[in-house]
């Protein structure tokens, strides 16, 4: 059997164990291991052996637990909901103000945490039953919590990019860096189109009524301090790394500190809560683990068999594909497969081939600078994948934590107009890579 034929055999081996149900890291190692038994006898077990050992020694993943750890802190301990009631009070007199005070709500939980299901679950919790109480049109806002929680897998410290550095073999923090600008970019074109359709139509997102907002003016500065505390805990992380004072590891360790004694300090932390946050953040970071060291081992028994090259010679020499239209084939196949997998699974299944050909892509630029900035499109094309009908991940995970008079039509309606936006910082992401680039090289440079 040639080598193409056994790399294929692989992969739909790997695809329908998926569609089954079965766990991804499962799946994927599973696969994996029998592949290289089968190949090379008892010298292919080395293979995973080989997998976990890189795991162990790979310094930056210690990042991963901790800013988990500080985003459970920061989202059991309730210090997450002084932001919208900050907002809440502040931009309540703006026609939309609560649905763009959402959106900056979404940008600083995914700063806290780095996972896009957090932002969701506190979007849902918060901000969609006082949005439906003031009257918010129930499409906009189911839009904007889907929107808004998106940006959790590209503002740093994103966790997705932690997996995807660790596979590509990318500098975590150059990738974070490198996913700050296009999210923020994306955050403010949500707060645009927000701002002119509720101008437009003011209907949509009401402003609020002197009374609805109704605190004195001490009460307005003690919840813009409180708002402002989870600013602080981020600037005390990521300040002293980006001027280059202390590590990545460093300065994850500093945010998970300043978090808990944040906690501490403002008599919120019990010892049932530091329990909970620490369960969860072991829970979490072995999952991340375990479809780490299962994408290894994948990655290098298609290393070996050369399938790699494979599909590159189909590209591009049989082919006789563009680099870029080499490139838009990618993202289109995210797209489709966004539609029944998560972008964690997504990732491990396709970086095996993805990532090698994309680094040999001619693009003009360094091949450590396309890594960097192929992992914000991916980024953001599984962000677009998520909220694509019918089976977009984020739309059931809404459909699961809102009322009952909000339908799957309605939230299938509520994303079209973000989806478009987000396509739109796609293409500019595309067109112009230093938008990703730009502050990685400016960090990194000095």
């Amino acid at each position: 059997m040639s080598y193409e034929m056994i790399a294929l055999l692989m992969f739909s081996s790997m695809m329908l164990m998926l569609l089954t149900g079965q766990r991804v890291f499962g799946a994927i190692g599973g696969i994996a291991s029998v592949a290289a038994l089968l190949l090379w006898g008892t010298g292919g077990g080395d293979i995973p052996f080989s997998a976990a050992m890189k795991l162990m020694k790979w310094y930056p993943l210690l990042t991963l637990p901790m800013f988990i750890f500080m985003g459970y802190v920061l989202s059991e301990t309730k210090i997450a909901d002084d932001l919208y009631k900050m907002f809440h009070v502040w931009m309540g007199p703006i026609n939309g103000g609560l649905a763009i005070g959402t959106i900056l709500l979404m940008v600083l939980i995914s700063a806290m945490n780095g996972l896009s299901v957090a932002g969701m679950a506190i979007g849902a919790t918060i901000a969609l039953p006082e949005l439906l109480k003031r009257k918010y049109d129930k499409r906009m806002v189911t839009g904007v919590i889907q929107a808004g929680s998106s940006l959790g897998i590209l503002v740093p410290p994103s966790v997705v990019l932690v997996l995807y550095a660790m596979i590509a073999r990318a500098p975590v923090g150059q990738l974070w860096l490198a996913g700050a600008v296009p999210g923020l970019m994306m955050a403010a074109m949500f707060v645009i189109y927000i701002a002119i359709r509720c101008r437009v139509q003011p209907e949509l997102g009401p402003a609020l009524t002197r009374d609805e907002r109704a605190a004195s003016q001490d009460e307005k500065y003690r919840l813009l301090l409180a708002g402002i505390l989870p600013i602080v805990i981020f600037a005390s992380m990521m300040v002293p790394f980006v001027m280059g004072k202390t590590s990545l590891v460093e300065a994850s360790a500093i945010g998970a500190l300043t978090a808990l004694l944040a906690a501490v300090v403002r008599r919120r932390m019990t010892w049932d809560i530091l329990l909970l946050c620490l369960k969860n953040t072991l829970g979490i970071s072995c999952m991340f683990m375990w479809i780490i060291l299962a994408a290894l081992g994948f990655g290098a028994v298609f290393d070996g068999l050369g399938a790699v090259k494979a599909i590159e010679n189909l590209f591009t020499d049989q082919l006789g594909l563009s680099p870029w239209m080499i490139l838009i084939l990618m993202q289109l196949s995210f797209l489709v497969m966004g539609t029944f997998l998560d972008d964690t699974a997504m990732l491990v299944i396709v970086a095996p081939l993805y990532v090698p050909l994309v680094g040999t892509l001619d693009l003009g630029m360094p091949r450590t600078d396309v890594l960097i900035w192929y992992g914000v499109l991916y980024t953001i094309t599984t962000q677009i994948a998520y909220m694509t009908p019918p089976f977009g991940y984020n739309l059931f995970l809404m459909r699961a934590m809102a009322p009952k008079d909000i339908t799957m039509r309605d939230i299938y309606g509520s994303i079209t107009p973000f989806v478009l936006v987000m396509a739109l910082a796609l293409a500019l992401v595309m067109a112009f890579p230093q938008i990703a680039l730009w502050l990685p090289d400016l960090v990194y440079g000095r």
